[in-house]
């Protein structure tokens, strides 16, 4: 069985990654191939890169409220790539309100501050059956 391959980026001008490191770290950990973008990511920075690295899913983190914006134009973007079958998963600073919209936009899932980083790897272990 492959390793499951796991896009961390950080869309738009938010220059605050602490806690996306910190996810890269626990999902390397947790025995997941992870590829970190680094800060201020377009949209098509990022499907482009999820195109060249083959992944599995895509983590994205914001904290600068664009995210209703950027989060559903990288699943557009994946989309019209042929990569439907991506996981988009999401998290950061983002209202319950704001939630619902964003899965009915195409994201699984949106993890809020202070989720514990088991959390996001029982997740991805049962949605990827990693």
């Amino acid at each position: 069985m492959k390793t499951a391959r796991i896009l961390i980026a950080k869309p738009g001008l938010d220059g605050h990654d602490r806690g996306a490191k910190v996810i890269v770290r626990a999902l390397r950990d947790a025995g997941f191939e992870v590829i970190y973008t680094g800060i201020r990511q377009t949209p098509e920075m990022i499907a482009q890169t999820a195109i060249q690295e083959d992944v599995d899913a895509i983590g994205l983190s914001l904290l600068s409220g664009a995210h209703m914006t950027l989060f559903p134009r990288i699943v557009e973007l994946l989309r019209e790539k042929g990569l439907s079958d991506v996981l988009v998963f999401g998290g950061g600073i983002i209202p319950d309100e704001d939630v619902v919209l964003l899965k009915e936009k195409g994201l699984d899932e949106i993890f809020g501050p202070g989720t514990p980083t088991a959390a996001i790897v029982d997740y991805l272990k049962k949605r990827l059956h990693a």
